[in-house]
């Protein structure tokens, strides 16, 4: 169903769950990019040139197979920048004065049954805050202590990689290299068992992500492993919101 002109074709199997209180929205960086918030991509090159660090080659091939959060684990361990890092990376993402919060605002209210009367089935893999600084009194959770995604159990905006605050003045629980992936997604698995259990009983709507984005890639990874396990009669259907240009739609 297009519901305004030149938009997107939405599924009615979207709009369903929604009305249902079964879709939940997963959000990231495109959102706050309006507010000269840096993607994923940006923000490793800002963090690099603010550190003044030199390109090493294997910061060379990991950037050029788009994975910058392994450039930011050769940047953190090698680099001995442990510290400066993640001070960087908190830096680069201080929210503006006066934020535009309208797409934050009608997330919010999309992440609600009946258009905004219901529970909260929001996530998000951004670290900024913007979510909060709408008009919209909102419970958190934020990594690694996350809820079980479940009907009638929870009514939280999830920080699934942590997010900038004065309970993390460090960045510690901030998923930012490979190694912070590989411990939310393989080792200790939080973030992944997160992940299963929100495909288990919820549609996924993502919005603000690219096909390159290091998050997808662990996204897809966890779900492809439960496939694997014999579970895929119990996962949902994902639908994302791609960008593309003339010609590429099929490639995107």
């Amino acid at each position: 169903m297009q519901l305004v002109p030149d938009g997107p074709d939405i599924p009615l199997e979207i709009l369903d769950a929604q009305e249902e209180g079964e879709l939940a929205i997963f959000a990231g960086a495109g959102v706050s990019f309006p507010n000269d918030l840096p993607l994923f991509d940006g923000l490793v090159e800002n963090v690099r040139e603010e550190l003044g660090a030199t390109w090493k080659p294997e910061e060379e091939r990991a950037k050029d197979k788009d994975q910058y959060d392994r450039v930011l684990d050769l940047l953190e361990r090698e680099h001995r920048f442990p510290d400066q890092v993640r001070s960087a990376v908190q830096s680069e993402l201080e929210a503006p004065d006066k934020p535009d919060l309208d797409t934050h605002e009608a997330l919010v209210d999309l992440a609600r049954a009946e258009y905004g009367a219901g529970d909260l089935h929001l996530v998000t893999t951004n670290f900024d805050r913007l979510f909060e600084k709408t008009s919209r009194d909102l419970d958190t959770a934020s990594a690694p202590r996350l809820p079980i995604p479940k009907q009638k159990k929870w009514n939280e905006l999830v920080y699934l990689h942590g997010h900038i605050g004065e309970h993390d003045p460090d960045g510690r629980h901030l998923v930012l290299t490979s190694g912070d992936f590989g411990i939310a997604y393989l080792t200790e698995r939080w973030a992944s068992r997160f992940v299963s259990e929100l495909f288990n009983h919820f549609t996924v709507l993502f919005v603000g992500y690219g096909v390159n984005d290091p998050v997808m890639r662990y996204l897809v990874d966890a779900i492809a492993a439960d496939r694997e396990g014999g579970i895929d009669e119990r996962l949902r259907e994902a639908y994302a919101f791609a960008s593309f240009e003339d010609g590429e739609r099929e490639n995107a």
